[in-house]
């Protein structure tokens, strides 16, 4: 019988306390040997201000330095959540591997889970309620209908 390559998970992560539990829990549980933390920049809203600029709207409020400001911003925040998830893995004996992308949460984890061919997917669930889940849509939710591989969604005991 031959010998099964090691699995290869991903961790779903933001800023959310939520996000934590789940990477702490996988470490704790799963003991994973090949694991990847992926986070995704959303969009700036800035991003899209300048395309208003020749519109009868008038003007641009945002120039392009502001714009260039916030997203090195963001873009710096999405690296330090990284780090401090990648600190956390080390402390379990895990040198996981981090990516950074920009997008839409939902839309961009399931393509990465998929582009990466992870066996697992793993991400925290933040325990909204119904109206917030209608409103804001919920990652988890998305991710579970649309991943190509398994996904874990770690809930928090309350």
């Amino acid at each position: 019988m031959a010998a099964q390559p090691e699995q290869k998970m991903m961790v779903a992560i933001d800023e959310s306390e939520c996000s934590n539990y789940a990477l702490e829990w996988a470490l704790r549980n799963l003991a994973p040997r090949r694991l990847v933390l992926f986070t995704v920049q959303p969009f700036s809203p800035l991003n899209y201000v300048p395309a208003a600029a020749g519109s009868p709207l008038g003007p641009s409020v945002a120039s392009p330095e502001l714009i260039r400001s916030v997203n090195e911003h963001q873009r710096q925040l999405a690296q330090a959540l990284v780090d401090k998830a990648k600190a956390i893995c080390a402390e379990h004996g895990v040198d996981a591997e981090t990516i950074i992308e920009v997008g839409d949460p939902k839309e961009t984890i399931c393509e990465a889970a998929e582009k990466l061919n992870v066996d697992l997917l793993i991400l925290g669930s933040h325990s909204r309620g119904p109206i917030q889940r209608f409103f804001l849509g919920s990652v988890s939710n998305y991710c579970t209908h649309h991943a190509k591989c398994p996904v874990l969604v770690v809930k928090k005991k309350e």
